[in-house]
């Protein structure tokens, strides 16, 4: 029998093909759920862009405003490059128009005010109060146009002890506790292998945003809207956040296990890889010992969850010495048709041939003027009547900064000249 990673390797060889189906057979109507929607997005980096990308898929106009020379920093961060692409800048920049504006000159901070006058939303993610010295801060914008949702993400907060800071993910990730209780159960503290505070900063944006829009329909007015990581990293600590509050006792790693389920980790195979498995109920604990013939649920140190969370190592160890009787793939078909949760530890060669990754349409294709064909990862989000697919290629450094200006502002050709002689605009 071939191994689970072989069969998956070639079957990745196989489906690379699949990997584009994005574009097939998806249907949709012509409307877009934020058709007619404009934002400013003048964020950088991760959190800010995901935000913003988001808000793209959904159909909004994205006009993302980058600083002469270099512009989003993300544009540097590699290797791996496509060609002169950085793959970091090309994941989260889909679906915008790329202006460079300095604007710190007091004519690039005009051109900004300027054209919050017809945006619905601003995004930004500078140092609290960096904007407003400009004069592009929310007092000073919503006069312009009271009707403006403006979204600032920061590192910790717009004022407290820590809000001159700036902020990065694992920085924040280390203060709020994330990476104490991430980890082997008696190694390091470690990260999370992507950067989940920025991701979910993002998302919390995101839909504070669609929030904002929903009630100035209503009312006409626009609002301001603060986000930071750090706060947004306690929220997730959710139940062990809440656990701690409410007993005291400090939570600590448990590696790929559960606090308070057992069994609801990984168990390695005979043939060295790893599957997870999750009984959340003693019903799905009874039918996993009947799948791997063993009569474990019978006996009343493992009767129930509270007793299972009290004898975890024992029952942990004789789960262990179970499943190393069998290789992966022969786990995996004992499963099929299993009452609980269980799954293989993937590689990324592995996800992206996944039959139901496939399925999902996760990955499309897109043509970009300088990196060629690119695959991105899809919208994880299915609106049954609109469409979500990416319209623009993640865009080159300036390319839309002529039609934009003459589109939005209504700046003649010798108006752009001007100001690009000034260095205003690149």
């Amino acid at each position: 029998m071939r191994s689970w990673r072989c069969f998956q390797r070639c079957q990745l060889i196989e489906s690379r093909s699949a990997w584009t189906r994005h574009a097939g057979p998806k249907k949709y109507s012509t409307g877009r759920l934020l058709e007619g929607v404009r934002v400013l997005d003048m964020t950088r980096v991760l959190a800010g862009p995901l935000c913003t990308m988001i808000l793209g898929d959904m159909g909004a106009e994205v006009v993302k405003i980058e600083k002469p020379g270099m512009g989003d920093e993300t544009r540097n961060w590699g290797p791996p490059f496509i060609g002169t692409e950085s793959c970091y800048f090309l994941s989260v920049n889909r679906n915008k128009k790329s202006v460079v504006v300095d604007i710190g000159s007091p004519k690039g901070a005009q051109i900004i005010q300027e054209m919050a006058k017809s945006c619905d939303v601003l995004v930004e993610n500078f140092l609290p109060g960096k904007l407003k010295s400009y004069g592009l801060g929310y007092e000073e914008l919503s006069r312009l146009n009271p009707g403006i949702v403006y979204c600032s993400i920061s590192g910790y907060g717009a004022s407290g002890p820590y809000s001159g800071r700036g902020g990065y993910d694992v920085i924040v990730s280390a203060l709020g506790g994330m990476m104490h209780i991430t980890g082997p159960e008696k190694g390091e503290p470690c990260k999370v292998g992507t950067a989940m505070t920025d991701i979910s900063t993002g998302l919390y944006a995101h839909g504070a945003i669609l929030a904002a829009l929903l009630r100035r329909h209503k009312t006409g007015k626009g609002t301001k809207i603060d986000c930071n990581l750090l706060s947004t990293q306690v929220a997730n600590l959710v139940n062990l956040g809440t656990n701690f509050l409410n007993t005291g006792i400090e939570p600590r790693r448990w590696g790929t296990a559960h606090e308070s389920i057992v069994p609801y980790q990984a168990f390695p195979t005979s043939d060295e890889q790893h599957i997870v498995v999750g009984a959340g109920s003693d019903s799905q604990f009874t039918a996993l010992c009947s799948l791997m013939k063993t009569s474990f649920h019978t006996n009343e140190r493992f009767s129930s969850n509270k007793a299972r969370v009290r004898n975890r190592k024992e029952l942990v160890e004789l789960l262990m010495a179970e499943f190393k009787k069998k290789p992966l793939a022969e786990w995996l078909e004992v499963f099929t048709q299993a009452k609980f949760a269980y799954g293989p530890i993937n590689t990324f060669a592995q996800v992206f041939a996944d039959p139901q990754v496939q399925h999902n349409q996760m990955v499309f294709e897109i043509q970009h003027e300088k990196a060629g064909s690119i695959r991105l990862i899809s919208n994880p989000v299915i609106v049954s009547d609109a469409d979500m697919t990416a319209q623009l290629a993640p865009p080159l450094l300036g390319e839309h900064t002529e039609e934009v200006l003459e589109q939005i502002l209504k700046l003649d050709a010798q108006a752009i000249d001007k100001l690009r002689n000034d260095k205003v605009i690149q």
